[in-house]
């Protein structure tokens, strides 16, 4: 079982015990000593992309943790936009029209990053007859939607991000796991 699925499991636990039986809270621990090793945002992209669906309580929403992982996102976007120079920031025009293209790449990238499955196959990439899906061209993944150029390449590159993060916040959990 990877940690993803230690991650997963121990969120929608009911019995935070923590003695010889009980092991629920390892992996919890282990996300937050991570986070602090790391860039402190990959138990919250943890949390939201695969334990905020799962809960089985209706006042246990997802929302709050999603809305505060696109602030978060949306920062960072901004900041490695502007590290990177995407964009001149000369005049008040030019920094208002910057603003609104990195809120849209950091929008744009965190959804498809979160669900990024082609919407014909659910991502299986075979269609019910088991033939490959003609809009994937049978790898399962959705294009990303709205974006196009500049702007599609932006998004690709914090999509690419995005996953770097969650797989490297896990490897240093499952490290520390063990």
């Amino acid at each position: 079982m990877g940690f993803a699925d230690r991650f997963l499991h121990a969120v929608n636990s009911t019995n935070l015990q923590d003695d010889a039986h009980h092991h629920d809270t390892d992996p919890l621990c282990a996300a937050a000593l991570a986070d602090t090793a790391g860039a402190g945002i990959g138990s919250l992209l943890s949390r939201v992309k695969y334990a905020d669906g799962t809960q089985h309580k209706l006042f246990e929403s997802g929302s709050a943790n999603l809305a505060q992982l696109l602030r978060i996102w949306t920062a960072r976007v901004i900041e490695k936009g502007r590290e990177r120079k995407w964009l001149k920031e000369n005049t008040a025009w030019d920094s208002d029209s910057a603003q609104k293209l990195y809120r849209r790449i950091a929008e744009r990238s965190l959804a498809h990053w979160l669900d990024g499955k082609c919407p014909a196959c659910s991502g299986s990439g075979n269609t019910a007859d088991r033939r490959i899906c003609a809009p994937c061209k049978g790898t399962g993944k959705a294009e990303i939607a709205g974006a196009g150029g500049f702007e599609l390449e932006k998004v690709k590159d914090m999509v690419s991000e995005l996953e770097g993060l969650l797989q490297s916040h896990n490897a240093r959990a499952g490290g520390i796991l063990r």
